[in-house]
């Protein structure tokens, strides 16, 4: 290394843009778990399981898994609109590396914006000082440090009601099954050993997971 240069196959690299890589990589998880539709999908599913009763069927890898995919598929016309704004120009050396930082921003805070609940953003403009703004374009001149946690807890807002309609059907048939079993004086049979397979047969008969999944990514604009 001479100079602030690393030499990779023979292309020297400065120092500061392997710096700025790793610390792409290791901010990408929470760029994934903050920015995204990433929140909304695995906490559904978590309430789906849940609500079942099938306890850690699916795993926690399966679900993990669909939910990035789901991320992937809803996110991509941001991730080739940074592509083409902003990583291609600067790989190319036409624009520096602030230049990179502030068109990347643009189309995230245009996603998070769509998507996020006119209350919380109020909330934390108020808190931060800043100026609701009434158009996604005005919302752009946002900090992220204001536009990012508005979104993520209109996400879990949406989440969690996503959840609840989840579990009203399987509560009802945990109702119906515990009322017959009292009945029947069966009282020390589990309910949810009945209930269980009734649950999954309505979860079946319903393509449940592709009505969820096309639910899920029609919800995110």
């Amino acid at each position: 290394m001479a100079d602030g240069l690393i030499n990779i196959n023979g292309d020297s690299v400065q120092t500061l843009e392997v710096i700025f890589l790793t610390t792409m990589i290791m901010l990408l998880p929470s760029v994934v778990v903050m920015m995204t539709s990433f929140t909304r999908y695995i906490i559904s599913f978590s309430f789906l399981r849940n609500a079942i009763g099938t306890q850690q069927t699916p795993p926690n890898l399966v679900l993990v898994g669909l939910a990035l995919f789901l991320t992937l598929f809803t996110m991509s016309p941001v991730i080739d609109q940074i592509n083409e704004e902003a990583w291609q120009p600067y790989t190319d050396e036409r624009i520096t590396q602030e230049e990179f930082f502030a068109r990347a921003q643009v189309p995230l805070k245009q996603f998070m914006l769509r998507n996020v609940e006119t209350s919380a953003l109020r909330m934390f403009c108020n808190m931060a000082g800043e100026t609701v703004p009434d158009s996604v374009e005005a919302g752009t001149e946002l900090p992220l440090r204001v536009v990012t946690p508005a979104f993520a807890t209109s996400e879990l807002k949406r989440a969690f009601e996503i959840g609840l309609y989840l579990y009203i059907p399987f509560l009802l048939i945990d109702i119906i099954v515990s009322s017959t079993l009292m009945s029947m004086g069966m009282i020390m049979l589990p309910p949810a050993m009945i209930s269980t397979p009734f649950k999954l047969l309505l979860f079946i008969s319903v393509n449940g997971w592709e009505l969820l999944f096309s639910t899920l990514v029609r919800s995110v604009k």
